[in-house]
Formats: structure tokens, sequence, C-alpha cells
């Protein structure tokens, strides 16, 4: 409460802390400043005329030290013109000292509500930001910290990307790490699959349509690009797109604006463009399925993400991220991981990079029947990668008889009538091999 007024602040201050407030006073604007850098406050009622200070401009210097805060105006002769400014320096509220008594609790109540929701909003934004950021991408092999330190560098500007690399190896993590590691974090963040859609609907998603522009158009609808509005839109898997949408794509990058589907006016946008393929976009060039222009635009700065077969050193590293998130889910823990469990992964040529090693870590947890996640855990074809290093028992025909029954079960997916049958033996039989095998 600031007020240079003893006894009217006094009153304030009394008429609050029996709705169970604590209240801070202050006489000027000097005094309140240093309480106010000092700690921290849900709201703050604060006089027009001050000793040292005008209310109205001082709302401004509050907000720059707690910008959460709102901040009620006092004022005993009221104008429009000091109600205006004071709303666009960013008062909740304006009122007349006396004509507005029985206001101050219920305003001071909705203040509150809008300093708490305000918190939580900034709350969820850092915790999005947390997870997002690059501190959160796995690995400490050299290769990933490379193109981590690149994508850091590149996050602070404005400047168009390519993200290449094979199927599954993080480039949609990475997109999202450089949004949030760049000015633009607080905005949007707008991703979408090019190849999961038709030509036509593609332009539609992206673009946006006019009602009446086509059968179905019921309604005018935004597009991707209006929704990323001065945030970051992710074109995965741009190699997909057509020649005459990627000429959109160009002219969006030239000139910032579009047209949509049935409109003749064209829209303009503020969007950072991240882009991503799997395809050697130079071989598309040559054979006509991708602008070559268009590439240009898009690889300004070009990031190639590493394959998993390239940071055999990180799987461990993925193997304890993954395992406790899916064990927990399962209500299972695991508490070991046998050194051939991970040399087996190791081993492994990856062809579906983090995705599939996630996908075998979270089969690995269901077929667990221990805390210790062994290589009997793991799928037939990456057990027998491990036979030239364990040749005497994993060539002894209990371990082949096991592995065999193993992969017609994972076949059958789990029909063990259906096994039975494909292994031509009765199912008592194969009923007293699975709990033999603990399979």
């Amino acid at each position: 409460m600031i007020d240079d007024e003893e006894k009217l602040r006094k009153l304030m201050a009394r008429i609050i802390e029996l709705e169970k407030f604590q209240v801070f006073q202050a006489e000027d604007a000097t005094t309140a400043l240093k309480k106010i850098e000092q700690q921290d406050f849900d709201a703050i009622i604060c006089d027009v005329k001050l000793p040292d200070a005008n209310g109205v401009e001082l709302i401004q210097q509050i907000k720059k030290i707690q910008p959460l805060t709102e901040v009620i105006l006092l004022t005993a002769y009221g104008n429009i013109p000091d109600g205006v400014q004071a709303i666009k320096n960013g008062a909740f509220d304006y009122i007349t000292k006396g004509d507005d008594n029985n206001r101050i609790i219920p305003l001071l109540y909705r203040a509150l509500e809008k300093t708490e929701l305000s918190k939580r909003v900034t709350q969820l934004e850092q915790k999005v930001e947390q997870k997002y950021s690059f501190d959160n991408i796995i690995g400490t092999s050299k290769v990933i910290l490379s193109v981590i330190d690149m994508s850091r560098k590149v996050a602070a500007t404005d400047t168009t990307v390519l993200l290449t690399g094979e199927t599954g190896t993080g480039k949609e993590v990475f997109a999202q790490a450089i949004h949030y590691g760049g000015n633009r974090r607080n905005k949007s963040f707008v991703a979408i699959n090019c190849s999961a859609f038709s030509k036509d609907l593609l332009e539609s998603e992206l673009f946006g349509h006019k009602a009446g522009a086509f059968t179905g158009a019921l309604k005018d609808k935004k597009g991707l690009f209006e929704e990323a509005n001065f945030g970051t839109i992710f074109l995965d898997e741009i190699g997909e797109m057509p020649l005459d949408l990627q000429a959109k794509i160009l002219r969006v990058l030239e000139t910032k604006e579009f047209i949509k589907i049935g409109e003749t006016k064209p829209t303009k946008v503020d969007v950072r463009i991240i882009a991503a393929t799997n395809r050697e976009l130079d071989k598309e060039i040559e054979n006509g399925q991708f602008r070559s222009d268009l590439y240009y635009r898009l690889s300004v700065f070009q990031i190639a993400l590493p394959s998993l077969r390239d940071r055999v050193e990180d799987i461990k590293l993925f193997v304890n991220d993954f395992a406790p998130v899916f064990a927990a889910k399962m209500n299972k823990r695991i508490k070991l991981l046998s050194p051939e469990y991970i040399k087996t992964l190791e081993q492994n040529t990856w062809k579906g990079n983090i995705r599939e090693l996630r996908n075998i870590i979270e089969r690995s947890i269901i077929l667990a029947d221990e805390d210790v996640l062994t290589v009997d855990c793991l799928p037939f074809e990456l057990q027998q990668s491990n036979i030239s290093d364990n040749a005497t028992s994993s060539l002894s025909m209990t371990n082949i008889e096991k592995a065999h029954i193993r992969k017609v079960l994972n076949y059958t997916k789990g029909n063990k009538a259906e096994a039975a049958r494909l292994l031509e033996i009765s199912i008592a039989t194969l009923y007293r091999k699975v709990e033999e095998y603990k399979l």
C-alpha cells in the first residue's frame, strides 16, 4: 500500500489485513521501490499523487522490477486521460478514493487471481523451455556435442535451418531446441510432417483457405503459417513436398507473404522456418523432384544429425534415460543393466536410430521378469548378434530352442495356441517350455 496520507493508508491496510493478507506500507515512491526490489508482492495499491513521484508513471518502474505484480491506482480526483495512460502503463485498474471504497476488496481479489494465473503461465513456459532445451539432449559423444554447439549458435539468430539425417535421429528434438533457445521462444512452435498429407490437403494445412474455395470448405481456415506467426514452423520431411507447393514456400521465404486458397490478397507473416529431410536433396534436384532455388534458401545453415551407429558411446545414456520412464509406466523397477545387454545394443546397426532404440527398450521392460535387463529381453534378431561372443552357450540346444520359441511367440503376438500350432507341439508342451525358460 503506497500512500502519503498516513491515516488513510493505515485504515486501508487494516481493512485488507482483515481479509488475511499481509500488508506492507510505504509513504512514498522511494521507500516503496526499495521494498519492491527486496521482496515479491502479489499486488500493489498506489496513490496517484505521491511526494516524490506520479503513480501513473511509477507503474512502469514497478513493472520493470516485478512484471507479474498487478497495480491498482487510487486517485482523489479521477480524470479520463490519467486513467487511460495508467492502463496503457500496465495498471490493473484505476479508481477514485471514497467513491469506490466498496470496490477495493473485490478488485484486489481479481488482481490477485490474475497475478496467480500469470505466475502459473510463466512456470509452465519455463518448464517447456527446460524440457526442450539443449541441456536435455542426450549424448556426450564428440559428434553430437559438435552438432549441439552449432545448433546453439544458430538458435540465437532468425536464420532458416535445414536439418538432415536418417529417420529417427532426432530432427524434431533439435528443431524444438533451436526454437526454445532463440528469441521466439515465447511464441508458437508449429510442426507438420509434409509426407503425411496429399498435395491439396497439405496446401490447405500450410496456408489456409477461404470459405467456399473448394467443396467442403464451409468456413475460413487459418493455415499453420498464420498459427506460427512471430514463432517457428517446422517442416518435417520437406523432401516429400510437391514442386508447386515448394514454390509457395520459396515465396514465403523471399517476401514473407502467401495467398490463401480462394483468396486474392496476400497474407503477411513473420515466421522462422526450420526444415528437415532424410533425403539427399542434391540428388532430388538432379532428378527434378526438388527446386534448387528453394534448397539454397533452406540450407543457409545446414546441420547434419549423426546416426546412432556413429555415436555408439551414447547408447548406454539413452538406455539409462528411457528405461526408468517405461518402467514407471509399467509399475516395474529396473535396477541393473547387464553388460551383455548393453554390448549387444552397441553391436546393432540401428537403421531406425534413436526411435528404434526407444522401442527396443520399451519392449525389454515388458519382457523383463526381474529388475535386471538382460540379453533375453531383446528381440531374437539382436540376440543372434551376440552369438560370436558367446558361441558355446548361445549355440547350445537349450538356447537355440528357447530363442526359437521366443521368436515364434513374438510372431504370434503372444497367442500360445497359434504358436503351438506353428511349432508343431502340443499347447501343454508349450506351456511347460514357457515356464521352464521363463519366457
